[in-house]
């Protein structure tokens, strides 16, 4: 059975447990330290972890800039557990949380072919716009 909880500052456990997370995706160095996982969520409106048997499986986070915006980040399953709809409801979820607390408009960039997974959601890219990005991987 999944779980979903809304996390603030997890545990030790939860943290090695995220950064599996985050490491099985690419997003996390070699040289990065677990303290960078502090700052990422500190920096998150909202950060929520599906669990399986008390192991985290899955992560989706927002950030805002403290207006009626937000924007969605680092939603990832274990690749173990995908197709079981946990991707699908960590995002549902965020929404949900995000609207309940006065957000109107909710943002995300899909990459790595992921657009038709937020599709299936409801997310549309907007007409006579263009995600853009400085820097990064991508520049």
């Amino acid at each position: 059975m999944i779980t979903y909880r809304f996390l603030k500052r997890p545990d030790a456990k939860t943290r090695a447990q995220l950064i599996e997370i985050y490491r099985e995706q690419g997003w996390w160095s070699r040289g990065d330290k677990p303290a960078l996982l502090g700052g990422i969520l500190r920096g998150s409106r909202l950060f929520l972890a599906a669990f399986e048997g008390g192991r985290a499986v899955g992560m989706a986070r927002a950030i805002d800039a403290h207006s009626r915006e937000a924007y969605i980040h680092d939603v990832a399953v274990l690749k173990a557990t995908r197709g079981r709809d946990i991707g699908s409801q960590l995002v549902r979820r965020l929404v949900k949380r995000l609207r309940a607390g006065g957000i109107k408009w909710v943002g995300l960039i899909a990459s790595s072919g992921s657009a038709p997974f937020y599709r299936s959601l409801g997310f549309r890219s907007p007409p006579d716009a263009e995600a853009m990005m400085l820097g990064g991987p991508h520049a």
